[in-house]
């Protein structure tokens, strides 16, 4: 059986350091690259061609987020799995709606971590015991459902937004709530005032109450 080849993309090289030597002397696992920001990571994906890359999500420049959707595009049958420290929801959601196949954060157990890069490589998905909980309770929370006959011009997505604008959301907890950019926040309130045709946000939680949203 030959071995689950594995990239490594971190710009902190002691982990490097670490994960790949503790790697070393795994059997069944090879690492064939490393890379420091998510350009090369990008890069050596496709020219390497590895089985598994471990990805950091704060890189110099490309994200390991984008790195993440850049390379799935191309090459799908790469799995990612997050290794990293940060284990907000935002974090957690977006790298999973970029396709990535495990989240784990880099203060888990050895053990922990070749278990995770061994169950990814077998086609399994593998959380961290806090992010399964996060996962849990995310998908255990009730979702508004805003009837498509209010305000028809928005798209579905649009009507979200409305709906937690009118709960008195800002764009920070908006983007955090639905695992978005706030840039792209900011973009979809942009085109909810123009279509609305309402000035500021202000005007648009009241345009938004008289319809009903925002009120559960």
């Amino acid at each position: 059986m030959n071995p689950l080849r594995i990239l490594i993309a971190d710009d902190h090289p002691v982990f490097r350091h670490g994960i790949h030597t503790l790697l070393e002397v795994t059997p069944d696992l090879e690492v064939v690259g490393e890379a420091t920001t998510g350009a090369e990571a990008v890069a050596l994906a496709e020219s390497l061609q590895p089985e598994v890359i471990l990805m950091d999500l704060n890189m110099p420049g490309l994200s390991g987020v984008e790195a993440t959707r850049q390379i799935l595009q191309t090459n799908p049958h790469i799995r990612i799995l997050v290794v990293t420290m940060f284990n907000d929801d935002a974090s957690v959601f977006t790298a999973m709606r970029a396709g990535a196949r495990g989240y784990i954060l880099k203060d888990a157990e050895k053990t922990e971590i070749v278990r995770a890069i061994q169950a990814v490589g077998n086609g399994e998905a593998i959380f961290s015991p806090t992010i399964a909980s996060q996962l849990i309770a995310f998908f255990a929370a009730p979702f508004p459902l805003v009837p498509k006959d209010i305000f028809p011009e928005l798209t579905d997505r649009e009507r979200e937004i409305l709906h937690l604008i009118a709960t008195g959301a800002n764009n920070s907890e908006i983007a955090q709530h639905l695992t978005l950019s706030t840039k792209t926040v900011s973009n979809y309130v942009s085109n909810i005032f123009n279509k609305l045709q309402v000035a500021d946000r202000a005007e648009a939680i009241i345009r938004a109450r008289d319809a009903g949203l925002g009120q559960d």
